[in-house]
């Protein structure tokens, strides 16, 4: 069986339900489906993902007409236009979606699909050890970023000292950069996320991850649940035109992430080449568990008080006005 593996059987298998629809059925389903704009970040592992949902025709099994995303390369454009209204639903950082909801922007969370520890430091096992001694030393980091202000406070709260004052921040221009700084020996250590940690470490095997931002929340906020970090926005005049919208998006979201997790390595070899990723990275990245999809819709209490608990040490830290309420939720 494993032998005779194609593309058309996995995409087949993956997406039973809908494909054994008969024609008529599923040009019936399409015409009732809603038309919903979305976009994808290039290159990133949220393209896998997306290319999923396509291949496997989730979106209108769930009564969702999802054409090809509109394609960005540059993450503050990408952002701005959905805050803008451009297109409907925004794969992205939640603390991102909080500010400008908090801001005013008619938009609302609807799940989450990854959690923080899949942000880390990076440094040579023949230099530091442990995040704490990077007292004195100099760390390679993208300062413009939300998640180096996240990581920032996580440190500053769970270890005791400030990267800033007490230690040399040396600014990148992208995650992939200070990675390659630290791998060059530029740098003491590198912030970044996956799948750039494990292509550091896969480059350079003497590279160890001294410091995971998923861990250094649970040392903090004993009992809050994981520190979220990737999820999903979706704009409120969508919701308010189409009743049930938001339900039917997180779900074609939640048969992704289901089927992705079934079979990482074929999921991978199908879709991976479209990240810009090498598909061996992002095989090792999802192997080590710290870039792991999992599926945290609103609609469940225990999911929307996890994102509440992490705004309310955002808020703490000043990079949120305020902790996020019940109506910043697609519930």
């Amino acid at each position: 069986m494993k032998g005779n593996f194609t593309r058309r059987g996995f995409v087949a298998g993956s997406a039973a339900a809908s494909l054994m629809l008969s024609p008529s059925v599923r040009r019936a389903a399409a015409a009732d489906a809603v038309t919903v704009r979305w976009a994808s970040l290039q290159p990133g592992f949220t393209v896998l993902p997306v290319q999923f949902i396509l291949a496997n025709k989730l979106g209108l099994k769930n009564g969702v007409s999802v054409p090809d995303p509109m394609p960005y390369t540059a993450v503050s454009t990408y952002y701005n236009d959905f805050v803008a209204g451009n297109y409907d639903v925004c794969i992205g950082s939640w603390d991102t979606f909080a500010a400008r909801y908090q801001a005013g922007v008619p938009i609302k969370y609807l799940c989450t699909i990854t959690d923080a520890n899949m942000i880390a430091i990076l440094a040579p096992k023949s230099g530091v050890s442990d995040v704490s001694q990077l007292k004195g030393k100099t760390i390679a980091a993208l300062q413009s970023t939300g998640t180096y202000r996240m990581v920032k406070a996580l440190i500053k709260e769970a270890n005791g000292f400030d990267i800033e004052k007490d230690a040399t921040i040396q600014n990148v221009d992208n995650p992939a950069a200070s990675v390659t700084l630290v791998m060059a020996d530029r740098a003491d250590a590198a912030l970044s996320w996956e799948p750039n940690i494990t292509t550091g470490i896969v480059k350079k095997p003497d590279l160890r991850v001294i410091f995971k931002a998923g861990d250094a929340y649970h040392k903090i906020a004993k009992g809050a649940g994981d520190l979220p970090y990737f999820g999903v926005g979706i704009r409120q005049e969508l919701i308010d035109k189409h009743p049930g919208i938001a339900a039917k998006v997180g779900n074609m979201f939640k048969e992704c992430l289901q089927g992705i997790n079934a079979d990482t390595a074929k999921a991978v070899d199908l879709f991976g080449s479209r990240t810009g990723v090498p598909n061996d990275i992002l095989k090792e990245a999802m192997g080590s568990k710290r870039l792991t999809f999992n599926y945290k819709p609103m609609s469940d209490a225990t999911a929307r008080q996890t994102v509440i608990k992490a705004s309310e040490f955002l808020a703490r830290n000043g990079l949120l006005t305020k902790p996020v309420d019940d109506k910043f939720f697609a519930a």
